[in-house]
């Protein structure tokens, strides 16, 4: 019988839990809110009863657990380094002790955009492939990268944060990571909505903005179009780091196939030097909810052998 493995996906506002097999394929879910009372249950607390509930409604044990986690992941001591602030109570979090501790079960944990990355190398998007970028747009700019078909971690597990490398240093608005210019406030859905706003306060989410875009309105496609600019530029500054095969976008806005995914792979085409190019694809993720958790098991796979 194959084993089976719980992937654990910690976000900011929900963990998603799941029993995922050895072909990737996820064979329960749950969710549960670890925001539901403004943070003030820590939310290592509200995982580990969220996981511990969640196996105690099933009929097999899994193998071990995989955690993908929001923040700056610690993977080899499996804590959180630093959250910019933005988490209250999440730095330091002691996620692979707790979670061992409480569920007997061997346990690794990685960042959220690495095992993203990770779950669509495996059975997603970007299957078959060695070297690959994934972005993830949302609130911020999270990332993963894999190179000769190994997940670039860092010597402590933190690399791949590119939402905080430096494209507008000179005159560079502020990060909460206390620096300024970093590629995140520029770059993300929360970049795209502050701007629109300014321009029209009904336009008060992703959402909103793509929906008038999609209606015909030249000032908000303007907008999108500088939006999609700024993404485009930090990515082909990675695509000469690092020259992928494929680049993975992510996030609720991926969903927007000709309102972004399209143009911005014309735009890193058009950036990127004439070699850079060759066999260079940018797609949307396949896996959307299930990314983080699906990944995590992988990671775990790849770093607990005796498991598989």
């Amino acid at each position: 019988m194959d084993k089976v493995y719980l992937g654990v996906d910690i976000g900011g506002t929900a963990v998603k839990l799941g029993l995922v097999d050895t072909h990737g394929r996820v064979l329960a879910r749950a969710e549960e809110s670890v925001s539901f009372d403004g943070y003030k249950t820590p939310i290592l607390d509200t995982v580990t009863g969220a996981a511990a509930r969640f196996l105690a409604g099933q009929s097999i044990t899994p193998a071990g657990v995989g955690v993908s986690a929001t923040g700056q992941i610690d993977s080899v001591q499996g804590v959180v380094a630093g959250t910019c602030g933005s988490l209250p109570g999440w730095d330091d979090a002691p996620i692979r002790t707790t979670l061992e501790k409480a569920l007997s079960l061997p346990v690794t944990v990685a960042n959220d955009a690495n095992c993203m990355v990770l779950g669509e190398v495996w059975v997603g998007a970007a299957r078959g492939c060695t070297d690959v970028i994934g972005i993830t747009i949302g609130t911020g700019v999270g990332g993963g990268i894999l190179t000769g078909g190994r997940l670039l971690e860092g010597a402590r597990g933190l690399g791949g944060e590119i939402g905080h490398y430096r494209t507008h240093v000179r005159h560079g608005m502020a990060c909460t990571c206390g620096a300024v210019g970093c590629w995140e406030r520029y770059a993300s859905t929360t970049a795209l909505v502050r701007a629109a706003q300014a321009r029209n306060p009904a336009w008060n989410s992703g959402r909103a903005v793509f929906a008038a875009a999609e209606a015909g309105d030249r000032e908000v496609q303007l907008l999108l179009d500088d939006w999609i600019e700024e993404i485009a530029q930090g990515l082909a500054g990675l695509v000469h780091i690092f020259n992928p095969q494929r680049i993975l976008v992510g996030g609720g806005v991926s969903a927007q196939t000709d309102l972004l995914i399209r143009p911005l792979a014309d735009k890193v085409q058009a950036s990127v030097m004439p070699a850079f190019r060759q066999g260079l694809d940018l797609r949307a993720a396949e896996l959307h909810n299930d990314a983080g958790l699906v990944g995590a098991v992988y990671y775990l796979r790849q770093h607990k052998p005796e498991l598989v």
